[in-house]
């Protein structure tokens, strides 16, 4: 080994700096850089099922909404069918089931458009609830933290799923559950997530 690589040391970790939004969610930053961008509807105009709108805001360890958070979004369609070449089945023509938005540098509130994603086949089989990934990046964050949104008019199906039912306790399962609000003929369901503090939202290691 050359002499001088045993001064080499490890490069410190980095947390993601407030440049995040410009490469990776350009237009919402104010950058017209690219010709499309993924866009805040992640279903596309030809997916079935029911449309629905997702919300809610990043809170901090003190109770503050945090401003500068990236969110990516992954789910399957109303058939439980994800728009990947390894998943059987087929999505309808447009239907990415992905998506990246950020917060409100304002509010801190995050939305996106979609449709209700349907009942997926796990490995062994068994079927796991409705439900929506999230991956969420900020300053502060060293790793992206992984989520998942289930559905609170969905009990049934969530008392069932095998996910859901590794978290001990009762309490933190509700952490993972989106409450649904009737807004003006519109379907929203409401997902705050708590990175710290006593109602800190659930994180898988994946």
């Amino acid at each position: 080994m050359p002499q001088e690589l045993n001064y080499l040391k490890e490069t410190p970790s980095q947390t993601a700096g407030p440049y995040v939004h410009i490469g990776l969610a350009p237009g919402a930053a104010g950058f017209d850089i690219y010709k499309s961008e993924l866009g805040w509807d992640i279903a596309g105009p030809n997916a079935r099922g029911e449309r629905i709108r997702i919300e809610g805001v990043v809170i901090d360890g003190t109770g503050s909404p945090v401003k500068d958070v990236l969110i990516e979004a992954w789910q399957a369609n109303a058939d439980g069918i994800y728009a990947h070449p390894e998943h059987p089945g087929e999505v309808e023509d447009g239907f990415r089931g992905w998506g990246r938005v950020i917060t409100d540098f304002e509010t801190g509130e995050w939305g996106f458009d979609t449709v209700k994603p349907g009942p997926v086949a796990g490995r062994s089989g068994t079927k796991m609830a409705p439900h929506i990934n999230l991956w969420i990046v900020a300053r502060g964050i060293n790793i992206g933290l992984n989520t998942r949104l289930y559905f609170n008019d969905e009990v049934e199906a969530n008392a069932a799923d095998p996910v859901i039912n590794l978290v001990e306790w009762e309490k933190r399962r509700k952490t993972l559950i989106a409450q649904r609000i009737d807004r003006d003929g519109q379907t929203v369901y409401r997902f705050d997530v708590c990175l710290q503090g006593e109602n800190e939202t659930v994180f898988f290691d994946i």
